[in-house]
């Protein structure tokens, strides 16, 4: 299995509240971070449950945090809440 396959399945999930939660207070920490979302994303849907994933950048033990739907293109926009602090599409 390549590294790009296994990357793509989820680590575990978190509701709705928890993601939320964790989106809020990633803007709050991280400069520049709401103007990212305001120019690069659109909200997420309504779900109950929403998936998390293990951050890709090595050495960070972070976990990847759905901000919304890229604005762009077919693909969810995600945030790390670890050391590397970046953002990624899934």
């Amino acid at each position: 299995m390549t590294s790009n396959v296994g990357q793509n399945y989820p680590y575990t999930s978190e509701s709705a509240s928890e993601r939320a939660a964790a989106i809020e207070r990633l803007v709050a920490e991280r400069e520049g971070l709401a103007a990212t979302l305001a120019a690069e994303t659109t909200p997420p849907d309504a779900n109950d449950r929403w998936w998390v994933w293990k951050c890709p950048t090595k050495g960070c033990p972070g976990l990847l945090h759905v901000a919304g739907y890229a604005l762009d293109k077919h693909a969810l926009f995600v945030v790390c809440d670890g050391t590397c602090g970046k953002t990624f599409l899934r």
